[in-house]
């Protein structure tokens, strides 16, 4: 199936590598050159994925602004940093934004082109068959795993499409610690142990926000993270 990867990317040549890399996989590539000739056509249609840089043209933060206008129209559309600016602090602003992945300039077209594919295809298992009717509970917590939803205490928690498989993983055995390393493998996603943690940290604040007295993650020092039993 052919997916709208939208790329927002101020250098020219860049800017076509990475769509021919992309067009190459059957995906419809739309390139911008800053961001608001995105904003305007983001404004039009959501694309299916969304590639940014952090600085746009004459914006040194204009990739960031752009992240906080998509996540406020959308929890799920899946977003990617792909930038040269690779701070701990640059990370962490980008997934506190609502980032999916978060990559730096030197990585290679192949590897590009499997995070794509990955972030597809963890939308693809949400909406297969298989996945059908999967509900997991659990005092006040609910996803429904085809609708890609979560809710506590009847309100919804606006996760990320990184977000959700995190919890996914958690919820689903109650009392087990999941290590960062399970984790990234049931996110799809290749990132240090500090991103993992920047992850859960924001999905916490998430619940706080509809819940205050949310408590139910637990962080297992040396060991990882668990769904209380």
């Amino acid at each position: 199936m052919s997916r709208t990867v939208a790329i927002v990317e101020d250098e020219p040549a860049l800017r076509e590598n990475y769509a021919q890399a992309l067009r190459r996989y059957g995906h419809q590539v739309n390139t911008y050159p800053d961001r608001p000739s995105a904003h305007t056509a983001f404004s039009l249609k959501l694309p299916d994925l969304v590639i940014i840089d952090i600085g746009l043209a004459d914006e040194p933060e204009g990739g960031f602004e752009l992240c906080r206008d998509l996540r406020a129209r959308s929890a799920t559309l899946p977003i990617l940093f792909l930038t040269a600016r690779d701070s701990d602090l640059d990370v962490i602003s980008g997934l506190r934004l609502g980032a999916d992945d978060y990559l730096g300039k030197d990585i290679s077209l192949s590897q590009l082109t499997a995070r794509v594919q990955a972030l597809f295809r963890r939308l693809d298992a949400m909406r297969a068959p298989a996945a059908r009717d999967q509900v997991f509970e659990l005092r006040g917590t609910r996803l429904e795993l085809e609708r890609m939803r979560v809710a506590r205490q009847g309100a919804d928690v606006p996760l990320t499409v990184t977000e959700f498989w995190i919890v996914h993983a958690l919820l689903r055995h109650p009392g087990h610690v999941k290590t960062r390393e399970q984790l990234m493998r049931e996110a799809q996603v290749v990132v240090d142990d500090a991103t993992v943690t920047s992850h859960v940290k924001r999905i916490r604040r998430k619940f706080e926000q509809v819940d205050p007295a949310f408590d139910e993650i637990d962080t297992v020092h040396g060991a990882g993270y668990r769904w209380r039993p």
